[in-house]
């Protein structure tokens, strides 16, 4: 059954549905569309209702060929509201779903809207197959999530979509700037497989004389395994080798007031000059780089690139979803980039500084400069300050 929920001023039943606060916006496409409400394929209740308290309107489809005749029908009214969202049951198979996600980016109004799949109560196997296969712009467990959680993956998605399509014209993440030179995603993780593979082979004797010195000085792991944001907010294990005591992120709260950005308003990155927790061996590590070493397994896994934007923490990435920061994360994660290549081991960097050559980084950046990058990392390895 096909279900509509129109704005409380139109929609006249006997029980009440939640009020929020309307919200719309613009994308810049042809013509004059406003999104707002979301649009559900499936018949799980209780994502419905989670969506019925997040929006005043929307509507509930039971098939993606009719999502998609509606959706037709709206752009062809030209005045009638697009959703802000659609999100679709995984329960259709990878074809049909696979083939509705292409009739959305290929649409040059439609491709503006995130396609969500529900993967609730499929098992690890199934995801990734629905992944390869299906490819949305993200995969949640909706029946997981909470309310503010969904909103903001929510937002964010809307503010990569609009910042991908704002600009046809402008260089694209990972494509080419140069007509000369094409370097595209395919080319860039081949190169970044090949790089890593021989990097891998030919430092593992050394892997193995740092495994040795972080074990001997203090108890805990040898590697420091934490859940780190990367492009499109794509949040997966990063591989460090620990540097700093067992338990450092605890203290982070502790240690705030000696956070080198500041915290009194905005966005914050979190670093401290001489910091307290990090070990003797940590220290040489870091001053040399040597930490990230393990880093080349993310890029292998296809997580990280070799040059990109840094992947941050998941309480710096929760602060950085405004419209004038969520580009950053339009770029690859990487193991070097050009904020550490410019200003690695200095005091002075702002918040603004840092973020203005992240969002410089993934609205320019091309096989010159990642070959530029890439050779100017040796001579940032050395820090001039111990931070």
């Amino acid at each position: 059954m096909d279900l509509l929920y129109l704005p409380q001023t139109v929609q006249k039943t006997k029980k009440t549905t939640p009020r929020v606060t309307f919200r719309s916006y613009h994308l810049p496409q042809t013509g004059d569309f406003q999104f707002s409400g979301f649009c559900y394929v499936g018949r799980n209740s209780n994502n419905i209702m989670k969506l019925v308290e997040l929006y005043k309107e929307g509507a509930v489809l039971e098939g993606l060929e009719k999502a998609k005749n509606e959706l037709l029908r709206g752009v062809e009214q030209g005045k009638h509201k697009l959703p802000e969202v659609i999100i679709c049951e995984a329960r259709f198979d990878f074809a049909t779903i696979s083939h509705f996600n292409q009739f959305l980016r290929k649409h040059s109004v439609l491709r503006s809207i995130p396609f969500i799949l529900d993967v609730s109560g499929l098992g690890n196997k199934d995801v990734l197959l629905y992944r390869k296969h299906a490819r949305p712009d993200e995969m949640l467990f909706i029946e997981d999530c909470d309310k503010k959680d969904l909103f903001s993956k929510i937002r964010f998605l809307c503010k990569m979509k609009a910042h991908a399509n704002k600009d046809e014209a402008a260089p694209k993440i990972e494509e080419k700037s140069l007509r000369s030179l094409r370097f595209g995603p395919m080319s860039k993780r081949a190169f970044d497989i090949l790089v890593a593979s021989v990097a891998l082979a030919l430092l593992s004797p050394l892997f193995l004389l740092i495994a040795l010195a972080v074990k001997l000085e203090s108890r805990g792991p040898i590697f420091y395994i934490a859940k780190r944001a990367g492009k499109g907010y794509k949040i997966f294990n990063f591989y460090k080798f620990r540097t700093m005591i067992h338990g450092a992120d605890k203290k982070v709260n502790e240690l705030a007031h000696l956070n080198q950005y500041g915290a009194d308003k905005g966005p914050v990155f979190f670093k401290i000059s001489n910091d307290p927790r990090i070990t003797k061996v940590g220290s040489f590590l870091r001053n040399t780089s040597l930490d990230e070493l393990p880093q080349l397994v993310n890029v292998l896994l296809g997580d990280m690139s070799l040059v990109g934007n840094r992947p941050l923490p998941l309480y710096e990435a929760k602060n950085l979803t405004t419209d004038d920061y969520a580009a950053r994360f339009m770029a690859p994660a990487g193991i070097t980039g050009l904020w550490q290549v410019k200003k690695r081991g200095t005091k002075e960097m702002s918040v603004e500084e840092r973020i203005s050559l992240d969002i410089d980084y993934a609205s320019k950046c091309n096989f010159v400069t990642d070959l530029w990058i890439i050779a100017n990392t040796p001579s940032a390895l050395l820090q001039k300050e111990n931070v």
